[in-house]
């Protein structure tokens, strides 16, 4: 009692002083936080007692080192909290998410219900879009079980969570009962449903559902589109996507991308050039999209053009479009600028790396591509399967079998990468380009999975470089049991054969293919296959891969309008489609 009455005479600040400071308080850490003064914030925070500090003055620090991937930061403040609610929490476990540590978020979420704090719609929804795809998608039915408790599923906010988390476990059943579920429905939970049947592969129920729906907006729309292009059903999603009334940056990207995936690349191309006509601003997804159709089509001038598209639009430089220049300037021959791009990155990525070392590997030149593994390397960048895949194809090129053999081993053994079967294809064309029948023997024996079409091809391929009869009949037999009418078995033992002048086998194998009606593969240039052909002069300068021409030399006053782009002296608008 003695005590108690001691800490009413000390008589600290009133109860409306303490709301004064803790409201000037929130509104200057509010002013320094716009102003991105960090500095002053925290020191603002530092200056005042804890028990001048609110639950929303912590939260805003949090939030501004979370918005900044600053996770350790924000978790130390968040220890320091005195007292936490239910946003605190949730901002930590977006800061999980953020940085993609679902263990942590997981972990987090435990500490959360022990610390009593009831989880929200939030919490439930945020926790679901991490675990999906992951190893613990086996927690959602447990979410999903803690939320019917709590009365949460009746939520549209976490229903929609509930049905994307079981249309990536492929469970349709639960999906449905899902959406019965939630009570006042939303064009939110429609799209959910929509791209749920579409991810499971239903495609006449999410039609159906999409008719049925009382009302329609935009990503309705890109929703049902996207849900063909998954689908294969390419054709499909251009007829529902002529039908749109309306539409922004991502359903046309999403369209050109469709056609792109499905190497469709002169429907993108044209399909960019009415987006263009349209009035709609692309973006760096839409641009990266283009310059991939570029590539497939193997349209150095095109490439440049829409490069200068990019310079027009104003759209600052980031990783994505110039990564997305590089793999279009190296897969069109212009390796040189290809090279000139990747250097004008600031911050290079992964991607970035892998997109420039596989460009030199392609072309053959080893050197190059080695030596900017190595510069990878000192960067501080891991390299991944697709990095060692283009390594050890730069090998196979340059004939370099000891330098390959090096980095196999490195993969495994220095960076705990276990090599996959593009792996052991390399390594096979490798040997086998070498004469080294022995050596690809001994690693295909030693592969933890059976052989592929496409590695028995590599070892065929070989012996028809070495004249391998024995090897080749063999590597040609497992072919045709796994594709029994695959033409590269008989083609390339047919050329074997004939070299040993073993004739009569020749014919033998010419009236199996009859037979089986086994076409023989046609040799055609990638050049003649290109449907967007380049003037005479610029097609024999793109045959020079040490072309030192640049961007600016298409830069003609006709050049730079609407869409800034021409083909054979023509506008590029003039190829869109009548329809």
């Amino acid at each position: 009692m003695r005590a108690l009455n001691r800490l009413l005479l000390r008589k600290p600040c009133s109860r409306e002083m303490c709301t004064l400071t803790a409201a000037k308080l929130n509104y200057m850490l509010d002013g320094y936080i716009d102003d991105n003064k960090i500095e002053q914030a925290r020191e603002v925070l530092n200056e005042n007692p804890t028990t001048s500090r609110s639950v929303v003055s912590w939260n805003q620090m949090m939030t501004f080192y979370v918005q900044r991937h600053q996770i350790e930061l924000a978790h130390e403040l968040f220890d320091q909290m005195p007292l936490k609610d239910a946003v605190s929490w949730n901002i930590m476990l977006s800061g999980f998410q953020r940085t993609r540590n679902t263990y942590g978020l997981y972990h987090c979420f435990l500490q959360m219900g022990r610390a009593g704090i009831a989880p929200n719609e939030y919490t439930f929804s945020m926790l679901l879009r991490a675990v999906i795809s992951t190893e613990l998608d086996v927690l959602v039915k447990q979410v999903h079980a803690r939320s019917l408790h709590l009365a949460l599923n009746l939520n549209v906010f976490v229903g929609s969570s509930l049905i994307r988390a079981y249309a990536s476990l492929r469970e349709e059943e639960a999906l449905g009962r899902v959406f019965n579920d939630i009570l006042m429905k939303d064009v939110t939970s429609w799209n959910a449903l929509v791209s749920g049947y579409m991810e499971v592969g239903n495609m006449a129920d999410a039609q159906t559902r999409f008719d049925l729906m009382p009302q329609r907006n935009i990503i309705s729309w890109t929703t049902l589109v996207n849900g063909y292009i998954r689908n294969k059903r390419i054709n499909k999603a251009r007829s529902i996507f002529n039908k749109m009334s309306e539409r922004n940056v991502v359903s046309w990207t999403v369209m050109i991308s469709g056609y792109v995936q499905n190497r469709r690349f002169m429907d993108a191309l044209k399909l960019f050039l009415l987006m263009f006509k349209s009035g709609t601003r692309p973006n760096h997804f839409t641009f990266s999209s283009v310059l991939d159709a570029c590539a497939g089509c193997s349209s150095l001038l095109m490439g440049m053009q829409v490069h200068l598209c990019i310079i027009k639009s104003g759209i600052p430089d980031d990783v994505i479009s110039l990564t997305s220049l590089v793999d279009m300037y190296a897969k069109c021959g212009d390796v040189d600028t290809a090279f000139r791009v990747f250097e004008s990155i600031l911050s290079k990525n992964l991607v970035s790396w892998n997109t420039i070392i596989g460009g030199y590997a392609t072309h053959g030149l080893a050197t190059r591509a080695l030596g900017e593994f190595d510069r990878m390397e000192k960067a501080g960048v891991t390299p991944d399967e697709v990095t060692f895949v283009n390594v050890l194809s730069a090998c196979v090129h340059a004939g370099l079998v000891e330098e390959g053999e090096k980095h196999f081993a490195a993969m495994q053994a220095k960076y705990r990468i276990q090599a996959e079967m593009e792996h052991y294809t390399c390594m096979v064309d490798l040997y086998g380009r070498a004469g080294k029948f022995e050596a690809a023997e001994v690693l295909i024996k030693s592969m933890p999975f059976e052989p592929d079409v496409v590695l028995w091809g590599a070892l065929l391929a070989a012996c028809g470089l070495h004249s391998n009869l024995e090897l080749g009949e063999y590597a040609a037999e497992r072919i045709r049991k796994l594709e029994s009418n695959h033409p590269v078995s008989y083609s390339m033992l047919s050329k074997i054969q004939g070299e040993k002048g073993i004739w009569s086998s020749v014919n033998e194998l010419r009236d199996m293919m009859k037979k089986r009606q086994v076409k023989k593969q046609k040799a055609v240039s990638w050049e003649l296959k290109n449907t967007l052909k380049e003037p005479e002069r610029h097609r024999k300068k793109n045959k020079n891969k040490n072309m030192k021409h640049s961007c600016n030399i298409f830069m003609s006053p006709r050049l730079i309008n609407s869409a800034g782009c021409t083909v054979d002296g023509k506008d590029l608008r003039d190829l869109q489609s009548r329809d």
